[in-house]
């Protein structure tokens, strides 16, 4: 009832009304910032660098706080739910992948705010490839987003794109799950009573929902900030006018390693490189930017390098930077 209650009240009242009003937007879709949509502080390319970061920094952790307050809220939640079952993987690891692509489809949170539910998922003893598969289908396979990509893109543009979310969902995810784990001391896995009180069972039920909620909260709430800064720190330092050049391998390589860096909000990916195609930026660039942007970022690297371990985190940003440069690369000998 916790899970449904706090899902329900986010899909209604904030996320899928503000998908739909991206949507209906179309071509005339506009950002205020450099990684947000919103904006508290205007950000002005003649002031100094530490003042834009700030800024920046601001304008992006208030675009997100809706959705980082329902990632931590609904994390804590399923971490306490999936600690009262025993099934929680199969044998077979595509499976478990499809499991989690799933799981993340409906969620329509971004890459940030996916992070801190993948590490409760991974806290309850649920599979790797299922953990992963249900982070990277969130951001990307969301119903209103992948309208949106195929609305504002040709129809080849939008394959490439889901190619590379099927790739990394279904054959990253499961082999990135292959091996054994080692589950977490925190794992929360609940012993029911035969008998209890209503009284004793809403006790019981939040202090380990307040046990549930800080242990995602103390690693994601820090990393949050760390984001924020970093993603300001690249995104200002390298200049747009460098995504309009000449198009070359090493720059569709560079494109997708920045774009699998940066921490950017729901759908920000989609509208971020239509832009970038509309003022004619070069189509191997704007789809080296599409694939990487929404699917992983500095905030998921870091989440996932906490929970799983440092060197999944890194393949994970390798593989994303990796299809990214070859979708490019694609599309330049497509185009």
């Amino acid at each position: 009832m916790l899970m449904a209650g706090l899902a329900s009240f986010f899909w209604v009242d904030s996320r899928y009304p503000s998908l739909l009003k991206k949507y209906r937007a179309g071509a005339s879709i506009r950002v205020a910032g450099t990684l947000s949509f919103d904006k508290v502080y205007a950000v002005e390319r003649t002031m100094p660098l530490a003042g834009r970061i700030w800024k920046t920094s601001v304008n992006w952790l208030n675009t997100n706080r809706v959705g980082m307050t329902f990632g931590f809220f609904f994390a804590a939640a399923a971490l306490m739910f999936l600690g009262t079952i025993s099934w929680r993987r199969t044998r077979f690891a595509p499976v478990n992948a499809f499991l989690g692509a799933a799981a993340g489809m409906p969620l329509g949170v971004c890459a940030n705010c996916v992070a801190p539910i993948g590490r409760a998922f991974y806290a309850s003893g649920i599979s790797t490839e299922t953990v992963l598969a249900a982070m990277f289908s969130s951001p990307t396979l969301n119903v209103v987003v992948l309208a949106m990509t195929f609305r504002l893109f040709p129809v080849q543009v939008g394959i490439l794109k889901l190619a590379t979310v099927f790739v990394m969902i279904f054959a990253i995810a499961p082999l990135l799950g292959i091996g054994p784990r080692q589950l977490s001391a925190t794992a929360c896995v609940l012993e029911l009573p035969v008998e209890e009180t209503w009284s004793e069972a809403l006790i019981e039920s939040a202090r380990s929902y307040a046990k549930s909620f800080w242990y995602v909260l103390r690693v994601g709430l820090p990393l949050i900030v760390l984001a924020a800064v970093l993603g300001a720190l690249l995104a200002e330092v390298v200049p747009q006018s460098a995504l309009f050049g000449n198009v070359t391998v090493l720059g569709i390589a560079a494109v997708a390693a920045i774009g699998t860096f940066l921490p950017v909000p729901m759908a920000f990916d989609v509208v971020i490189a239509y832009l970038a195609w509309s003022k004619r930026a070069p189509l191997p660039y704007v789809v080296a930017l599409l694939c990487t942007l929404g699917i992983y970022s500095v905030y998921s690297f870091s989440v996932v390098g906490k929970t799983i371990s440092w060197r999944v985190a890194a393949l994970i940003y390798g593989a994303v930077a990796a299809l990214g440069t070859l979708a490019g690369m694609l599309a330049w000998g497509l185009h």
